[in-house]
This record gives C-alpha cells, structure tokens and sequence, in this order.
C-alpha cells in the first residue's frame, strides 16, 4: 500500500495502523500517541505509539508485512555503514508476542532495547502493563518505572 504525501508523523503512524489491518491484523487495543525526540543523529521529531495486534502469522512473517507498510509510506532500508537511526517516515516494530520469545537471523523479540526506551515502554503499558517480558519476568508497568526512576523523572 503506498500512501504518498501524508508527513506529519502522527497521521503517517494512525494511517499505518489502519494499513494493518487491511494486512489482515486484527487491532485489539491501541495506546495514546506520544511525541518523542529522536535517538540518533536525526532530527525529526517522531510519534510513537503501541498497538495489541492479534494475526495468525508467524512473527517473522508479520515483520515482512510490516517492512511492506514502511515501503508503501516511503521508508528506505539502504542504510550504509554507521548510518543507524537515521531520519525515517514510519519505523514498526514487534516488541512482545504471546509466544514469548522469538530469534531469528532476522528478528528478536522481544525487542532489545524496549527497556530503555520510554517512548516504547510508556505507551505500551498503557495498553498491556500486566504482559511481561519473557526475558526478566517483569510486568511492562514494571518495566517503566524502574526506566523512570533511573532517569529520574
């Protein structure tokens, strides 16, 4: 699905969820949207969000079919070298499954950094703050508190 001319970066995100579900994802609960500034060199500020999905795809094949979405709203993957975190217009990831844990060549979840990132981990627990990660058995709810004690906010 391509969706050109849509840039500010709380409509791209809503019309990307939308887009999910004509993948065939069922949306079960969607967070509020947050504003957050970027990690990296970019300087796009970004909206973030989370989204309970429900889908009988397999988590690797759900990733090809989110990679599809942030073809069809412009993103590019042809990042060279120390180019990581560049500016992008939509970036989807799969953060938890029901499965627990997932790894692959090209995919883990849950998602590496998820801990230390508050735009993820806020809205998320929000949505779902009693799922845990498989990995340290802590509640999402948990998991945001302690990132805000640590960063003292």
């Amino acid at each position: 699905m391509r969706v050109p001319g849509i840039g500010n970066p709380r409509r791209v995100l809503s019309a990307a969820l939308a887009s999910l579900e004509l993948e065939g994802a069922r949306l079960l609960a969607l967070s509020p949207i947050v504003d957050s500034e970027p990690v990296g060199p970019s300087t796009r500020r970004y909206a973030n969000g989370a989204a309970v999905i429900e889908t009988l795809l397999s988590p690797s094949d759900l990733l090809r079919v989110l990679q599809a979405v942030e073809r069809g709203f412009g993103r590019t993957r042809n990042q060279r070298r120390g180019q990581r975190w560049r500016a992008r217009v939509l970036d989807l990831d799969i953060v938890l499954w029901s499965g627990g844990v997932w790894c692959t060549t090209d995919l883990i979840i849950p998602h590496r950094e998820m801990r230390g990132r508050d735009f993820v981990l806020g809205p998320a627990r929000v949505i779902a703050g009693a799922w845990r990660d498989p990995a340290t058995g802590l509640r999402l709810s948990h998991l945001y508190a302690r990132l805000k004690r640590k960063k003292g906010a």
